[in-house]
């Protein structure tokens, strides 16, 4: 099972979370919203987890004096998030910063051969594309939970993006159209724990497998086969992870 974009260190028992998950098998990507909370977050990562080193565009303004220390982690990591752009009202003041500090990182990602990058779009995916367009020697950009147009879904898909998608946003049927449109070698699953919740709860790693299960009844294929198709999808992309990033 592939949780490839959830807030470990953000639940009330991150530890408890992270060796669930560990025990469970789970293949994680652990994304961070801040730079100085990537160390202590991938202290916690099991063999099958990597904590990628982001800093979210909702705290761009808050946190853009971080930028030094995101330079200065890079190369500890092959993956990068969660990082990108949001364009809902509340958050257009800062819009400036968020697109200084996104550019930031991509130039820098690029500096540094490229990364896997985990990318919040909200209300933006026409500017997180245009960017990606402008940078494409960032890496792989993986747009987490993409919520924009047909027309800027084919855009993305020109660009080179693969996209991870959960219980969430396959709950509507907007979300299914837009992932049945995507490539499905380039699709994974998710949770973004703790932030999303399934009939009161929050949702756990563990609970990609709804994801997994909806994935099968979009493609019209089995869930024998959708877990194949996902973990060979995985397995693609660290291989590209490795090539781009630190050598292990």
């Amino acid at each position: 099972m592939i949780d490839f974009h959830c807030h470990i260190d953000l639940y009330p028992n991150p530890a408890e979370v992270a060796q669930i998950c560990s025990e469970r098998g789970l293949y994680v990507l652990s994304v961070t919203t801040t730079p100085s909370a990537w160390k202590v977050t991938a202290s916690l990562a099991g063999p099958r987890t990597q904590t990628a080193l982001g800093l979210h565009p909702q705290l761009a303004h808050e946190r853009k004096s971080e930028l030094p220390l995101f330079d200065q982690l890079l190369p500890q990591t092959d993956y990068v998030g969660e990082i990108g752009l949001d364009g809902a009202p509340e958050f257009r003041k800062s819009w400036q910063d968020q697109c200084n500090v996104f550019e930031h990182i991509l130039r820098s990602c690029e500096n540094a051969g490229g990364r896997v990058m985990s990318i919040h779009s909200r209300r933006a995916a026409s500017a997180v594309i245009e960017r990606l367009e402008a940078c494409r020697g960032a890496g792989t950009p993986v747009l987490h939970w993409f919520s924009g147009s047909q027309k800027e879904l084919d855009r993305a898909v020109a660009c080179g993006c693969w996209f991870s998608v959960g219980p969430a946003m396959l709950a509507g049927e907007r979300g299914r159209k837009l992932a049945l449109r995507m490539p499905r070698e380039r699709v994974l699953t998710e949770t973004d724990g703790p932030f999303t919740e399934r009939n009161g709860r929050n949702l756990f790693p563990w609970d990609a497998e709804t994801a997994e299960i909806a994935l099968a009844e979009i493609w019209q294929v089995s869930e024998d086969d959708t877990r194949r198709i996902l973990h060979s999808n995985l397995a693609r992309l660290a291989k590209q992870a490795r090539r781009s990033g630190r050598i292990k």
